[in-house]
């Protein structure tokens, strides 16, 4: 039988903003929407870039407000995003 050994993740080089961005969302359990990190100024292509390094997820959820639903869109970070800014 073989075993494999698993490398570790790689390590990412993170320029500013996307570290920024990855310490807002580790600081909050249940992630930040996106609207929430356009306001403290991590563009959307930031985001995006953060998605498909793997870095976050995103996610669209309809939340019930009062008598509205409003669209959401929900940004998590992930393992091996807390891993890139502990890093």
């Amino acid at each position: 039988m073989r075993y494999r050994w698993r490398r570790p993740p790689r390590k990412r080089l993170l320029n500013p903003q996307q570290r920024r961005a990855l310490q807002l969302l580790a600081s909050s359990p249940y992630g930040a929407t996106d609207t929430l990190m356009l306001a403290r100024g991590i563009t959307r292509r930031t985001l995006a870039g953060l998605v498909r390094a793997e870095l976050a997820t995103a996610r669209h959820e309809i939340v019930k407000a009062g008598d509205k639903t409003v669209d959401v869109g929900r940004v998590r970070i992930t393992a091996a995003g807390r891993w890139a800014v502990e890093g």
